[in-house]
């Protein structure tokens, strides 16, 4: 397969994307991806590539007056010398002039194609770039569950820039070769017809040879596209801040470092064999376009020993003949290299085919305007992809509206999970999950997640500055700082924003030069005020406290019920003493509710909760006797 296979997630479907292999594309993909290029080429530089089409036929061209030219100069110059008189060499230097003016609006030629490329360069590296942050940033989140995913944006990552411009150059110099490579032919045809044939055998082996080679590297570049990965992402280990204490700490330094050189010894080794069998190969192939260019240029000398051609003749056969033997080799080097190339071009086609499956339906329908009733999950079963066991199965559970309702278990037991489903990252395998009634699948994407907002478990900590982070949550209301900073407030954040060197406007984060750093819990509170600057009837709380001591805690909870007063939350968390705040508590265990109540109904069922609630107390109370013995 050329691209993802087709998937879908529908009631009592549990099918996975999936994807191609590294396997090479066949001949018809290829034709079909070069094809794509060219429009792809087109629509990013539509002005400057007819200037570069201009540009590539007038100096096709330009080559073969110069050779041209060239016979009767040496012509004329022989007649001169012979008469020896002034008159007799003006015409050999207005021929000398004609190849001067030549060479030069050659050379002027030249300059301009480089700066149209080099335009071109820089449109094409933003299109196709913009084309794969937009597939990225729209793509499933399935997929990013998936390590054949990560292949394929590196490689279309590492391919997107840089392979399209070089198929297009190759083009150009196809185009431009084969002009004055007929030009050429043209030239020595009157000296024997079995010449032009002679020059395209002499270079054919060349072109095999970088044919083979390509289809090689291309199927070794493709498997080696985990040992790349794992290289830069040893590399990024060694040299980001998130490993940096941990590398100290525990001396882990030596070892990462090793791991990074046995994968670079690894790759070194693989392509340097690879490229030393190409380079035998090629020599073998130069040597006999060295034999028959030999051949040819000793027939002609003959030729001139017998006056059957005179020194005119000679050096514009010589010149033809060896510049259309380059021009042959660099021709079909350049087919080679457009075929090299389309097989790179693929990785980047590939990957923008992928499809993603959580779309709106066809008769997709806004959400609700306002939450009356509530969100239910109605007999819900989702595993991740590519996973076997399963992280809920035939849930059932009801969340009611503008109420607060806490969702507690274990780590794994499928809390987030819900959050993710509710936000439609993913779509169940069975079952539904509903607003007020409607199921999630029936509401337009955008439309349901404006009325969404979601505090991650690991929320981003974006360098920019205080405000920017928080206003990110609701960019249509970026300028609107009383709106921000209640938000700020809601989340706890306001104070010590204001304490900041710039206040709102200070930089946070370390990346950049001026900025300031913030503690994780000062972090986890700005993450807050960006999920608070939305005004979305439903908010999502994935452990919003976990980076907060007790005494925050509290303060925070007291803000975050003003704050979302009437508006329906979903607070996921292992504190115990936040869900005793609110207004539903659902037990969730293997996949499934198994105990919802108040704190207090819980308690008097004796169950799960309730035994949790007590090893919560007794060792908050061991704690504290501990300190106050050693007060």
């Amino acid at each position: 397969m050329t691209s993802a296979a087709r998937s879908s997630r529908t009631r009592g479907s549990s099918r996975v994307t999936r994807f191609s292999s590294a396997a090479p594309r066949t001949a018809a993909a290829q034709v079909k991806d070069v094809a794509r290029t060219f429009n792809l080429l087109w629509s990013a530089t539509r002005g400057w590539t007819l200037l570069w089409i201009a540009l590539l036929i007038v100096q096709g061209l330009l080559p073969g007056a110069t050779v041209l030219l060239s016979r009767p100069l040496v012509d004329g110059l022989e007649a001169a010398m012979d008469a020896g008189t002034a008159e007799a060499f003006q015409p050999v230097l207005v021929l000398a002039l004609l190849i001067g003016a030549v060479l030069l609006l050659t050379q002027v030629l030249q300059l301009c194609g480089e700066w149209v490329r080099a335009v071109q360069s820089e449109q094409i590296q933003d299109y196709i770039a913009r084309l794969v942050h937009e597939k990225s940033m729209s793509a499933d989140m399935g997929f990013f569950e998936m390590s054949a995913f990560y292949d394929h944006l590196h490689r279309a990552r590492t391919d997107a820039t840089s392979r399209p411009l070089a198929l297009l150059e190759s083009s150009g110099s196809v185009l431009q070769n084969g002009i004055t490579l007929v030009t050429m032919a043209a030239i020595i045809l009157p000296y024997g017809w079995w010449l032009p044939p002679a020059l395209l055998v002499s270079t054919l082996p060349a072109f095999y040879v970088v044919v083979r080679a390509s289809r090689q590297y291309h199927r070794w570049w493709n498997e080696s596209t985990i040992t790349r990965r794992r290289i830069q992402y040893f590399e990024t280990v060694m040299t980001e801040p998130f490993h940096a204490g941990e590398l100290r700490l525990f001396g882990l330094g030596a070892r990462f470092r090793k791991q990074y050189e046995d994968h670079r010894t690894t790759f070194k080794r693989e392509r340097l064999g690879l490229l030393w069998q190409q380079y035998r190969a090629r020599m073998g192939a130069e040597l006999l376009a060295l034999a028959v260019s030999g051949g040819a240029i000793l027939w002609m000398v003959y030729r001139a020993y017998q006056n059957l051609v005179t020194l005119g003749d000679l050096a514009l056969f010589v010149q033809a003949f060896q510049r259309g033997q380059g021009l042959i080799k660099t021709l079909l080097g350049s087919l080679g290299q457009i075929y090299m190339n389309s097989l790179y071009v693929g990785n980047l086609f590939e990957f923008l085919a992928l499809e993603s499956k959580v779309v709106d339906a066809p008769d997709a329908v806004p959400a609700p305007d306002g939450l009356t009733t509530g969100i239910r999950f109605r007999d819900v079963s989702f595993r991740y992809p590519g996973v076997s066991t399963p992280s809920l199965t035939g849930f059932s559970a009801f969340f009611p509206a503008g109420k607060v309702t806490a969702i507690v278990g274990e780590n794994g037991a499928g809390k987030t999970t819900l959050l993710k489903l509710l936000a439609r990252f993913y779509d169940p395998e069975s079952g539904s999950v509903e607003l007020d009634g409607t199921d999630l699948r029936r509401i337009s994407l955008d439309s349901l997640r404006r009325t969404i907002t979601f505090m991650f478990q690991v929320p981003g900590n974006y360098q920019l500055s205080a405000r920017e982070n928080i206003s990110l949550g609701n960019l249509e209301a970026e300028g609107a700082t009383e709106r921000l900073e209640a938000a700020a407030r809601g989340a706890g954040a306001h104070d010590f924003v204001e304490r900041l060197p710039k206040g709102y406007d200070t930089l946070l984060g370390r990346f950049f030069p001026g900025g300031t750093e913030l503690s994780g819990g000062e972090w986890q509170r700005m993450a807050l005020a960006r999920a608070f600057m939305r005004d979305a009837d439903v908010i999502l709380l994935d452990e919003p406290t976990s980076a907060m001591d007790s005494w925050a805690e509290t303060d925070w909870y007291q803000r975050m019920r003003q704050f979302a007063s009437g508006r329906t939350v979903l607070l996921v968390t292992h504190r115990l003493t936040i869900a005793t705040r609110a207004d539903l508590i659902h037990v969730v265990h293997d996949g499934q509710v198994i105990e919802s109540g108040s704190h207090d109904e819980l308690l008097a069922l004796n169950g799960r909760y309730a035994r949790s609630w007590r090893a919560q107390v007794e060792s908050t109370s061991s704690r504290t006797e501990l300190q106050t013995t050693a007060s």
